[in-house]
């Protein structure tokens, strides 16, 4: 660490990831040095220096405006499904597995998930393996060529998540390959976000404070801003805009993986800007079958893990289970 205390800090820190995508070998360790600082302190960072053109980021972002602006009859016939691909219905989850304060309000948003690919036919979806099956599409005949720009953007999105996957690997004096095998068939999150103006009540979000579930989550945001993190002295960080930007954080599964060397922060969304706001996290995970267990270089003299190992796949549902008011309903039913 750079001497910055663990949470203490006052603004999203940036890096230039472009060594990443070169051979410079220095240029490679020196970038994965200073995303290990960022990740120990604050969680969260500002990439830059990627290739993924604005041009792209915006196309992605209008095909979400146009799918929202859609009839909700017409939202309907791609609705959420059990495989948790689809559009999900206004204050449709509530983030009842917050570690920052009890939330009993419904998140103020709509959005539509899709995930990695899995065709009809593969033995996964046959076998009815959880969150295995095709994504839902809208009409082509209504919005064309939504698939497309959908598609080459998770494309362009994973080759990111597996830069950044080689650099927490070097960062941690490991090979830089060594964890390629536990996102051989990673499990991928796209999710278009619309967040309408919300009213000024206690208790409300667009977002409620939360972790995040998985490996990294890389954001996109449009320029209305009202991202905010945690540091330590309990104050709300605001996290605005930068053009051409991802925002970058640690998710809790990564936070395990690390024995807590990287920090998983609390973050929120609170949309006073009177304007509607959209974003596009994208989730890069470790594959559903993958157990995480504390890496070697993370266990500290006395030897201590702090977690058990844990298949992803466990982690993963469980808190889907409890936080999407869909999967609640299906489960209540079930029993």
């Amino acid at each position: 660490m750079d001497g910055t205390a663990r949470g203490d800090f006052s603004e999203i820190p940036k890096l230039d990831v472009s060594a990443l995508y070169g051979t410079d070998e220095g240029a490679i360790a020196a970038t994965a040095a200073e995303m290990r600082g960022h990740l120990e302190t604050t969680g969260f960072l500002y990439v830059v220096g990627h290739p993924i053109s604005t041009g792209q980021i915006e196309a992605v972002r209008a095909m979400g405006k146009r799918f929202f602006a859609l009839s909700e009859d017409e939202k309907a016939k791609v609705q959420i499904d059990k495989n948790f691909r689809g559009y999900l219905k206004f204050a449709g989850s509530t983030i009842v597995t917050s570690s920052v304060e009890q939330v009993s309000k419904p998140n103020q948003s709509e959005s539509i998930f899709f995930m990695h690919e899995v065709a009809e036919d593969d033995p996964r979806a046959i076998a009815g393996l959880p969150l295995q099956g095709p994504n839902q599409w809208p009409d082509a005949e209504v919005l064309p060529g939504f698939r497309e720009t959908i598609e080459a953007y998770v494309e362009a999105m994973t080759v990111l998540g597996r830069k950044m996957a080689s650099a927490i690997a070097i960062s941690l004096g490991l090979p830089a390959d060594s964890l390629n095998r536990y996102f051989e068939d990673p499990t991928t999150f796209l999710r278009l976000l619309h967040y309408p103006p919300q009213p000024p009540e206690d208790g409300l979000f667009g977002s409620a404070p939360h972790t995040d579930y998985g490996f990294i989550t890389l954001l996109a945001q449009d320029d209305v801003g009202g991202l905010e993190v945690l540091n330590k002295n309990g104050d709300w960080v605001a996290a605005p805009p930068v053009p051409g930007a991802f925002v970058m954080n640690v998710g809790d599964i990564l936070a395990r993986w690390s024995n807590d060397l990287f920090v998983s922060t609390p973050h929120r969304v609170i949309n006073s800007s009177g304007r509607e706001r959209y974003s596009q996290p994208f989730f890069f995970d470790p594959s559903m079958d993958e157990t995480i267990k504390v890496l070697d270089p993370c266990i500290g003299p006395d030897g201590q893990e702090k977690y058990e190992p844990i298949l992803y796949r466990d982690y993963l549902m469980e808190r889907i289970d409890k936080n999407y008011h869909y999967r609640k309903k299906a489960a209540e039913q079930a029993t």
